[in-house]
């Protein structure tokens, strides 16, 4: 586990960061599509948080915010009489999110490097949290009810905590018409979520343990898109499988032939103007802490 660690001044990582454990990686490539990925889900974001209720002058926590984009974001919104708190387990993405508050010259963004799950000991300070928000993390944590407890002593009554995440992502996303050599990829995406101790089938569960800790569930709802090819949300899933194809190889989930099979799927699809991707079903939810 990383030691977690207040982050006044911007730390100097390995870029890779070898032996981290966030199973896309913390490269420059993965660096690459999460801001791909923020431009395209940031209404959808947007829209959650308003219903949160983020206004000027709230506290906020992004939880897992990787290098930031909805951080930033979230800070600009809450504006210089608020505050956003970011946790990430990678100094690489917190290095990232500090320069990009250089240049947007945000002030009210803290930083802190620790993991999610011990959020207890990365965090200080009395209850002052309006809104925690956690944007495709669950999926990856091998003990999604210790983020809730550990999130939940900071957190106001009536503070609300907003979450995007997945349920049966390994059963909706595909290709049509259905290319068996993707089929084999998307199964082999979730095993190696799996693996790590994550779960593409997370929100099912987090209502539940939401409930269980002394919060109401007052918003759930699932957001189900397609990409056609040739539109810009294709570049989503295209992204995601050029940049993590590979990384399955080396991982032994496929083999190198398979990778190569669903890499012409992919091409194929995208050649072909009657093709579509059902993307994963993302759900988002809003729980109000009693």
């Amino acid at each position: 586990m990383t030691t977690p660690t207040a982050l006044p001044h911007p730390v100097t990582p390995s870029i890779h960061e070898p032996g981290q454990p966030y199973v896309l990686g913390t490269g420059s490539d993965e660096t690459f599509r999460l801001g791909l990925q923020h431009r395209l889900w940031s209404a959808t974001a947007h829209a959650l948080w308003e219903k949160a209720g983020v206004q000027p002058g709230s506290t906020v926590i992004d939880i897992g915010c990787g290098p930031g984009h909805a951080t930033m974001d979230l800070a600009q919104i809450v504006g210089p009489t608020g505050r956003v708190i970011a946790v990430d387990e990678s100094a690489a993405f917190l290095k990232q999110l500090h320069d990009g508050e250089v240049a947007r010259r945000l002030n009210n963004v803290e930083r802190v490097l620790g993991d999610v799950q011990e959020l207890g000991e990365c965090l200080e300070g009395n209850e002052s949290i309006d809104v925690a928000y956690a944007r495709w993390v669950f999926c990856f944590v091998s003990d999604p009810e210790a983020v809730i407890t550990g999130i939940k002593p900071f957190m106001k009554q009536g503070a609300k905590f907003a979450v995007h995440d997945y349920f049966n992502y390994e059963r909706s996303m595909t290709l049509a018409p259905r290319r068996e050599a993707f089929t084999k990829v998307v199964q082999a995406v979730a095993a190696s979520w799996r693996s790590r101790g994550g779960d593409t089938d997370v929100m099912g569960k987090l209502p539940g343990l939401l409930v269980k800790h002394g919060f109401k569930v007052t918003h759930l709802e699932v957001l189900q898109r397609i990409a056609r090819p040739g539109t810009t949300m294709w570049h989503w899933p295209a992204s995601f499988f050029h940049n993590f194809i590979p990384k399955l190889v080396q991982g032994g989930f496929i083999t190198e032939g398979e990778a190569t099979a669903a890499l012409q799927a992919w091409a194929e699809a995208e050649r072909d103007p009657a093709s579509f991707i059902q993307l994963p079903p993302v759900y988002e939810l809003i729980a109000e802490k009693l």
